[in-house]
């Protein structure tokens, strides 16, 4: 062998090292090039990480190695082996039909005049081309330093690529999160995945500045060792410590075991997410955090302004629908009742809870076309003559006309319930003769919601009816008035309606 492939060359540093070693391929036919390129690199290290090389001594083999290891960070790749080809052959494998765009390559050849250089780096897409009598000890560790080098920076850049789709995606999650409690839910699965860690975590949030008063915060998720913690007052020291540091400085902590982000709102509220680690956090991790925390605090904000909006339309519905019954003498409870009693058969016929919410927060106004009923006909004790009764039936017709044209979901979905409340399921209802399931679901849901409380309740016409007599009249209209399987709903869970009759009585 050429004295001078390798002039001795040593390196002083320790190779004790804990960190996971570079990866090195040889890809030489030559034994006697494998032995001096190892005992040249014995002790090379690279950012405090020693080196692990690996022997190929055909490009078949060499094939068969990529396939087991996706860590290799360079190949040094003989050209002619096998054929006088193998070594570029093996190029294409790795760049095209295994898509490894990360492992740094460098071709080198005993036969410079066999493979042009300028024709090789123009063809192939390799790192570098080397003459094998260029790779003195002093080059071949320039070459080691200059392509482990480059091996780590597209690394790191690869990992900020999938770090920023992770947050993307995490995200994505949070922002489609439809109420407080899921939105904390995915705060915390998404740090998670961020972070590919399973220890404890919590999301937490202040209502005003007065941190020391436990009635303004709240524990909105918690998991892990925390996931009991439901509470201000049950806070760990450890957490209360890094949540009072976080609010003292405005920012946010982090330490070895521990990461508090602190972010607000333009409301002024301020935030935490506390996330107990099980090793120090990366600059990148922490960069993650801090990018995501931004995206939380935007998506809470939203949500606190949708939860004002809904709370809002829910006390316009209830205000406008006692007012309908106070008018006609009945009290504003019943409102209140139909509604609870509406969410709990649409939660338990399947609806999801963004519909059952709905219904919930429209059925107030069932009775809302009663505005434009008479006072001598809406307040006669008595029973209703013909002409009477044909009025009072106008009050469906009249609640969806008085609620129609209007892009607003609730006001919308109270448009539905008011005109299709009195429908029934055999189609002998009214306004307009609707059967079965042409009648919408949230029709049917209040119509039972109604009639149950209403049964139970004292009327200018009517004194209240027994229970047992309220479930008798009820089985007996099954699959006439009421949709049967709502009816068996009432059934299978009455102590859920009577618990709500007994929280808001008359």
């Amino acid at each position: 062998m050429d004295e001078i492939l390798f002039a001795a060359e040593a390196s002083n540093k320790d190779d004790n090292c804990p960190q996971e070693p570079w990866h090195i391929l040889l890809i030489d036919d030559e034994e006697g090039i494998h032995q001096v390129t190892r005992m040249v690199l014995k002790t090379f290290e690279f950012d405090g990480r020693p080196l692990k090389i690996t022997s190929a001594y055909s490009a078949a083999e060499a094939k068969q190695l990529f396939l087991e290891h996706n860590d290799i960070a360079l190949a040094i790749v003989d050209v002619v082996m096998e054929t006088d080809s193998a070594g570029l052959d093996l190029i294409p494998y790795i760049r095209q039909d295994l898509e490894n765009h990360y492992t740094r390559l460098v071709l080198r050849t005993g036969q410079p005049g066999q493979a042009p250089e300028e024709r090789i780096i123009i063809e192939y897409d390799i790192d570098d081309y080397k003459d094998k009598t260029e790779l003195t000890s002093n080059k071949l560790i320039t070459l080691l330093y200059a392509s482990l080098r480059s091996y780590r920076d597209i690394c790191t850049l690869d990992s900020h690529r999938r770090s920023l789709e992770k947050v993307i995606i995490a995200s994505t999650e949070i922002f489609e999160a439809d109420s407080l409690k899921t939105f904390a839910s995915a705060v915390l699965d998404q740090v998670c995945n961020l972070l590919g860690i399973s220890g404890a975590l919590f999301y937490c949030t202040s209502l005003n500045e007065d941190y020391n008063n436990a009635e303004d915060y709240r524990v909105l998720a918690a998991s892990g060792d925390m996931e009991s913690i439901t509470s201000h007052s049950a806070l760990p020291d450890e957490v209360q410590h890094a949540f009072e540091q976080a609010l003292r400085d405005k920012s946010n902590v982090v330490a070895n075991n521990y990461y508090t982000g602190y972010f607000t709102t333009s409301h002024g509220s301020e935030n935490l997410l506390y996330v107990s680690l099980e090793q120090p956090l990366s600059d990148t991790e922490q960069q993650l955090l801090d990018i995501y925390a931004s995206n939380v605090a935007i998506t809470y904000e939203n949500l606190l302004l949708r939860d004002e909006i809904m709370d809002t339309q829910k006390e316009l519905a209830y205000i406008l629908g006692e007012a309908v019954e106070q008018r006609s003498k009945e009290t504003g409870s019943h409102v209140k009742r139909v509604a609870l009693f509406s969410y709990i058969l649409a939660v338990k016929k399947g609806l999801d809870e963004q519909q059952a919410q709905l219904i919930k927060l429209a059925s107030p106004l069932h009775d809302v076309g009663k505005i434009a009923i008479p006072d001598r006909i809406l307040k006669k004790p008595g029973g209703f003559t013909p002409e009477e009764w044909e009025i009072m039936k106008t009050h469906a017709q009249q609640g969806a006309d008085i609620l129609g044209n209007s892009d607003n979901d609730v006001v919308n979905m109270g448009r539905i319930i008011a005109g299709q409340h009195h429908e029934k399921w055999d189609g002998t209802g009214y306004p307009n003769g609707l059967a079965g399931t042409d009648i919408h679901i949230a029709g049917r849901i209040t119509a039972l919601a109604d009639v149950f409380d209403a049964l139970g309740c004292k009327r200018c016409y009517k004194e209240p009816w027994p229970l047992e007599d309220i479930l008798e009249e009820i089985n007996k209209q099954k699959g006439k008035q009421f949709d049967p399987e709502l009816v068996d709903i009432l059934h299978n869970h009455l102590s859920e309606f009577l618990a709500i009759r007994d929280a808001y009585p008359e």
